[in-house]
């Protein structure tokens, strides 16, 4: 399966107080622990950034349209740029996202449109796998306003897989938790420091 690989790393960073991709996690920054994951499944990567970021050499770097619109218009974004019928979306900001997760999350699309995992009652659109062609209906939301990416899943077929069914791959689920704020990215190291 030829598959791209798209990280969304655009954000203002506003909850976190500075830019998120640069911080470290076990020694690598946030986006190079994102590059290195979605590099493991799929053939190429591209990066969807601010046009300040410092990306790592070698990746294939876009841009929202318009700034400042949120994950939805880097969904678009990202699509925009790939070659590949399936993508596998993921925030740069989720940093304990396992491959096996990616993986059996394509195995799991069937014929969906997007297929994402539902944890704790909330789906997880930033660690999913997405047809191509969903990018056209985000720029359509996009046009009219909308911001949502909920409102994008709610548009196309969309296979929502209970969490619980990655435990034996991911028993605590550290795949779907996002790190977007100071408190929770220091209790993020502490617990990696416990290890």
């Amino acid at each position: 399966m030829s598959a791209t690989g798209i990280v969304l790393c655009g954000g203002r960073s506003t909850r976190m107080g500075k830019d998120k991709a640069s911080l470290t996690i076990d020694g690598e920054t946030m986006i190079e622990r994102a590059i290195r994951v979605v590099r493991a499944v799929a053939d190429d990567v591209v990066v969807v950034a601010r046009a300040d970021q410092a990306i790592p050499a070698g990746t294939l770097v876009v841009h929202d349209v318009v700034a400042g619109l949120g994950p939805l218009a880097g969904i678009v974004a990202g699509l925009a740029a790939s070659a590949t019928d399936v993508n596998f979306i993921i925030a740069c900001d989720m940093p304990l996202i396992r491959t096996a997760v990616l993986t059996r999350l394509a195995a799991l699309r069937g014929d969906a449109d997007v297929c994402v995992a539902v944890a704790d009652g909330h789906a997880s659109p930033l660690c999913a796998v997405y047809r191509k062609h969903v990018g056209a209906i985000g720029q359509e939301l996009l046009a009219t306003g909308e911001r949502r990416v909920m409102a994008l899943l709610d548009r196309v077929q969309t296979k929502r897989v209970d969490a619980a069914v990655f435990r034996d791959i991911d028993p605590d689920l550290d795949s779907f938790i996002s790190c977007n704020t100071p408190q929770a990215y220091a209790a993020l190291c502490a617990r990696r420091a416990a290890l």
